[in-house]
């Protein structure tokens, strides 16, 4: 279950007493938190709600309070934050967790009380006795990061709840400058509806306008430029680089990271593996492996290679020699023409 249907379901009927939020994107972590922050009246929240982080307070201190009546109210709400012991993680202080005891109110929990595990993990340790008696007892919200098809679809919705549209040309904008990231998407919906009024459609302009390219997506389009052997175009992308006062080795560095991915994307989808699988396996956002395969099909592994090893020089030259970066990029350029 989505968040989206967790919060559909609670509308209709009572909640269960245990949910586990599993997923490393952190605004769905939030918004589910939300969803069940609102099943308890507004005047009764600080009596009713309790929250606790595991890497700060023992687990038996948030089942304790698990174990609690409701004060004045139909039920709690009790919040275990950054469970690290479900997984194999070890937590960065030295906290003392009664596993036992969790297991033990897992077994039967307190019908009162809505008991809520947010686990910002890919996954949990399934050899773990206390993880299958969770998973057991457990409705498993899915927070893991959404892929660039669902992303279009959600901020869709949340612009839809703030009764603005956004043209398919500004998703396409909005989408391209956050790499389809949900969570930088969806922290820009409240400004660009703002932008919008009161013509209650954002455009690409706007979007072009509030938010900023990244290094990468910058890098993106200076790597496409010297893999077409565009002299000109090149220069010019690297020169507004230097003056947005962004330090050479860091574009370098970017570049070098750029050409290194289509280098393993040209090799490894040459295996057969799936876009999905490759953003897994190099542990890269999925959009960027996208856009990644669309380069490297146009171009030979030779000239991937020529290009990485030509900048990996310039990484050298730029760390041991006094000459201009630009001097150095002109010269990295006119040396892969030939």
């Amino acid at each position: 279950m989505d968040v989206a249907a967790l919060s559909q379901q609670l509308a209709k009927k009572s909640p269960s007493p245990v949910y586990l939020v599993l997923g490393t994107q952190q605004v769905l972590q939030r918004q589910a938190r939300q969803v069940f922050e609102k099943l308890i009246p507004q005047e009764e929240r600080v009596m009713n709600i309790g929250a606790y982080d595991m890497e700060d307070t023992p687990v038996s201190v948030a089942v304790d309070d698990a174990m609690s009546a409701p004060f004045f109210g139909e039920r709690r709400l009790v919040i275990i934050n950054k469970p690290y012991f479900l997984t194999g993680q070890r937590g960065k202080t030295k906290v003392e967790h009664d596993v036992d005891g969790l297991k033990k109110y897992l077994a039967n929990p307190q019908p009162t009380t809505v008991l809520v595990f947010l686990a910002p993990y890919e996954k949990l340790d399934g050899r773990k006795a206390v993880v299958k008696a969770l998973k057991k007892v457990a409705v498993t919200v899915d927070a893991a990061p959404l892929n660039e098809r669902a992303a279009r679809q959600a901020v869709q919705k949340l612009f839809a709840a703030e009764g603005v549209t956004i043209a398919p040309a500004a998703l396409d904008e909005l989408v391209r400058r956050t790499n389809s990231d949900y969570g930088l998407m969806s922290a820009r919906v409240k400004q660009l509806t703002l932008l919008a009024y009161p013509h209650k459609e954002v455009t690409a302009k706007q979007v072009a306008g509030l938010v900023p390219q990244s290094l990468d997506d910058n890098v993106f389009h200076l790597v496409n430029a010297v893999l077409q052997k565009n002299h000109r175009l090149a220069l010019d992308l690297y020169h507004q680089l230097i003056e947005s006062q962004t330090a050479p080795l860091s574009i370098n560095a970017a570049l070098v990271n750029q050409f290194r991915l289509l280098i393993q994307l040209k090799v490894l989808s040459s295996r057969g593996l799936s876009q999905a699988g490759l953003a897994k396996k190099l542990r890269v956002h999925p959009y960027r492996v996208k856009l990644g395969i669309q380069t490297a099909r146009h171009f030979s592994l030779k000239s991937l290679t020529n290009a990485f090893l030509g900048l990996v020089n310039v990484d050298k030259q730029l760390k041991t020699t006094s000459q201009s970066p630009e001097l150095l990029f002109q010269l990295f350029m006119l040396q892969l023409s030939k």
